[in-house]
């Protein structure tokens, strides 16, 4: 019987070849894999990233309040910028090659931060937002059919663009803060070089850029009987036969994003790892192609980097 990732990974290989690729696959994410429901695990995973941001931020730049933000990757529900918004950090711009967000995901955000606070479950951190701003979201939460998606992108400063980031329509030396979550690791090296460079051309010389980097196999999220060092069993052939258009995995590990920053002369300010696991990794039988990776460099599972160029 074929497993669960491989089935996935068909699907969205034949996905990716139709028409409107990106609405085809949230509905198969949506109904089949349930890949892209806003899940509390998932909404406090973002709710971290937005926190730890801002955290970065705060340490690496005199300035903390009326940022112009550069977002990589919009995704499917725009947490991180709606945080950003309560905590006075700035107007975002995010920037993505497809439209995942909409109206009903993005007012599914706004109604699951007034569940959690209404429970307790925020952090503490919340204790610090802009009550003002919080009663402006109020009254969309209260009453949604007052308000379209644009309406409300106005209200929380966000502005979402379709656009190649290797070439944004921003000047140079505009943006005070530029940061991705979960997104680097869909970005071919390639790409990922053009992009970078065109990171330092927009950022400002007191700018700072914050990335979280997972460099686990996503089909691992899904299929619980692989590892997240699964894709490191197949060769660079091998994986562009099995890796698909709508949601790719470059399997760059940390080390290789390191290494680029090193080439593009970006300094390193911060790095979080999260170590991962040795014994796991062990059990998986490594391709040769990655033959010249310690097996911590391998290991390394998730992680931030922060430069203040």
């Amino acid at each position: 019987m074929i497993s669960k990732w491989k089935l996935k990974a068909v699907v969205q290989k034949i996905i990716s070849f139709l028409p409107y690729p990106e609405k085809i696959n949230f509905i198969f994410q949506k109904h089949i894999t349930n890949g892209v429901i806003l899940t509390d695990e998932h909404f406090g995973y973002k709710i971290q990233h937005a926190i730890d941001h801002v955290n970065y931020l705060q340490k690496h730049s005199e300035k903390q309040h009326k940022n112009i933000v550069l977002e990589l990757g919009t995704g499917w529900y725009p947490i991180i910028p709606i945080w950003f918004y309560l905590n006075d950090v700035g107007n975002v711009i995010s920037v993505d090659i497809h439209n995942w967000m909409n109206g009903e995901r993005l007012y599914l955000v706004i109604k699951k931060l007034f569940e959690w606070r209404r429970k307790g479950r925020l952090p503490d951190h919340f204790k610090n937002i802009n009550e003002r701003k919080w009663m402006n979201l109020s009254h969309v939460y209260h009453c949604p059919s007052d308000y379209d998606m644009d309406q409300i992108n106005v209200i929380i400063g966000l502005e979402c663009i379709l656009q190649d980031a290797r070439k944004l329509d921003l000047a140079d030396d505009s943006v005070d803060f530029i940061c991705s979550n979960n997104t680097l690791e869909h970005i071919s090296r390639e790409y990922l070089q053009s992009i970078f460079h065109e990171f330092l051309r927009v950022l400002k010389p007191s700018g700072v850029m914050s990335h979280f980097i997972d460099c686990s196999d996503h089909f691992a999220h899904f299929d619980k009987s692989i590892t997240i060092y699964n894709f490191l069993k197949f060769s660079e052939r091998n994986w562009k036969l099995i890796d698909n258009k709508i949601q790719p995995q470059n399997r760059m590990r940390f080390v290789d994003y390191k290494r680029m920053y090193s080439e593009l002369g970006i300094p390193i300010s911060d790095e979080k790892i999260t170590s991962g696991d040795l014994d796991m990794l062990r059990k998986v039988d490594i391709n040769e192609e990655f033959a010249d990776y310690t097996e911590q460099e391998l290991a390394v599972s998730h992680a931030y980097i922060v430069s203040q160029p």
